[in-house]
């Protein structure tokens, strides 16, 4: 199915303007498209082209439609083809951060978000996404950027990496950034403590997903270490 099949029903989707929002603003918005039927749909307005909600929606059973309405303005049409379940596997931290540009400046806001799309999510890349958050993590950890090293870490969790590759990471982190560095900067971090959780969940037979919940739990945006917003 294609956007000239359900283009006639968008009339009647609900309308919902993020543009004024703050904070993260996904789970609401994702609880919302669950509650949709198939052969239901809704709008969401906002500054730039919302390239995170894709892969999200498309998981859910929802295909997209997007128009720049004016400037700073898009109006994405999500209309749901069929219900998909199973669909929590969506992965921890979507790119929230990237809400704080429009604030500064629209032009910004849209650079940012294009640029992230362009980053992650562009078929041009290839590096497999898993590897990539592996050296976003390590590049992370070396500048000192905790914060982005443990939502990295994460992230790769959810996407299957063997602890075993963590494993090897603090390692070589160790090596290239020294024992002194490792254990006054990184060994009390929220980027180690999440190791530490997952090597101790495993251990005691737990499941990625039970550990992945308690991961989202303790380390999620809420905490101050983790949060981007």
């Amino acid at each position: 199915m294609s956007y000239e099949n359900w283009k006639d029903k968008t009339a009647d989707f609900e309308k919902i303007d993020v543009r004024q929002l703050q904070g993260n603003f996904f789970p609401g918005l994702k609880k919302k498209a669950e509650s949709l039927k198939a052969g239901e749909g809704l709008v969401i307005i906002q500054r730039f082209e919302p390239h995170p909600l894709y892969e999200v929606f498309e998981k859910m059973g929802f295909e997209y439609h997007t128009e720049e309405i004016a400037e700073n303005e898009f109006h994405a049409f999500f209309y749901r083809t069929e219900v998909i379940a199973g669909d929590d596997d969506t992965g921890p931290f979507r790119p929230i951060a990237l809400l704080n540009y429009p604030l500064i400046d629209e032009d910004l806001g849209k650079i940012a978000v294009d640029f992230w799309n362009v980053t992650w999510k562009s078929k041009k890349r290839s590096l497999p996404y898993e590897m990539r958050l592996l050296l976003s993590l390590t590049n992370a950890a070396g500048a000192g950027r905790m914060r982005q090293a443990s939502r990295e870490l994460i992230k790769a969790y959810a996407c299957g990496v063997d602890t075993a590759v963590f494993d090897d990471i603090f390692e070589l982190l160790a090596w290239n950034q020294g024992i002194g560095y490792f254990s006054s900067e990184i060994g009390p971090s929220a980027l180690f403590q999440a190791y530490k959780m997952i090597k101790a969940g495993e251990k005691r037979g737990k499941s990625r997903k039970e550990i992945l919940d308690s991961l989202t739990e303790k380390f999620g945006e809420k905490n101050p270490e983790v949060g981007v917003q």
